[in-house]
């Protein structure tokens, strides 16, 4: 009788929580050039707000600079301030339609500032696994509660969506570990 518990959907948000911190570490600047560097960056543009990706194009042509073509001209100046103004430390230059985007060397100061940003971002994941989690908790209360579950139905759900939570916290802190080796090693 258990067909309103939907286990999936929680696996499906757990497995988005850490998609999530993925994409916040992949924006964390590691020394290398990465073209998803750039992505948290939006620029105004055309009347409203929007994402660097949707009028540019982010390249790596070297190891320590990035290449942003962008497609309308009259952005470049926006695009160019944007990078500037954005919480990265970098120094964008203009060339054409193209902003280069040089990579400095990251400072023992700088790679602590983001090893704590990215602990930041993984709890603010582990919080969000942990909705998750109490989501799933409260539902199968209410669910043995209404007589549609049994009391053993709902201990053994339980601690599969506490094996799921655990996993995914796991997961976030094997990705933490990896990304600040990252940040302190380059």
């Amino acid at each position: 009788m258990s067909q309103d518990f939907d286990f999936d959907d929680l696996k499906r948000r757990m497995a988005g929580a850490v998609a999530s911190f993925k994409g916040d570490l992949g924006g964390l600047r590691t020394g290398r050039a990465s073209a998803s560097l750039l992505d948290p960056i939006t620029i105004e543009a055309y009347g409203s707000t929007m994402p660097i990706n949707q009028v540019a194009n982010v390249t790596v042509p070297e190891p320590r600079m990035l290449a942003v073509s962008v497609w309308d001209k009259s952005m470049v100046n926006a695009v160019e301030k944007a990078i500037r103004e954005s919480t990265l430390g970098l120094n964008p230059m203009t060339d054409g339609t193209t902003v280069r985007v040089p990579l400095p060397e990251l400072n023992e100061e700088r790679r602590r500032e983001l090893v704590k940003i990215a602990h930041q971002y993984a709890e603010n994941a582990r919080i969000a696994a942990r909705h998750v989690r109490r989501d799933g908790m409260e539902t199968l209360k209410r669910l043995e509660k209404d007589g549609e579950m049994s009391q053993d139905e709902s201990r053994v759900h339980s601690d599969e969506v506490q094996k799921q939570t655990d996993a995914t916290i796991s997961e976030i802190d094997s990705l933490l570990a990896e990304k600040e080796k990252e940040i302190m090693h380059v």
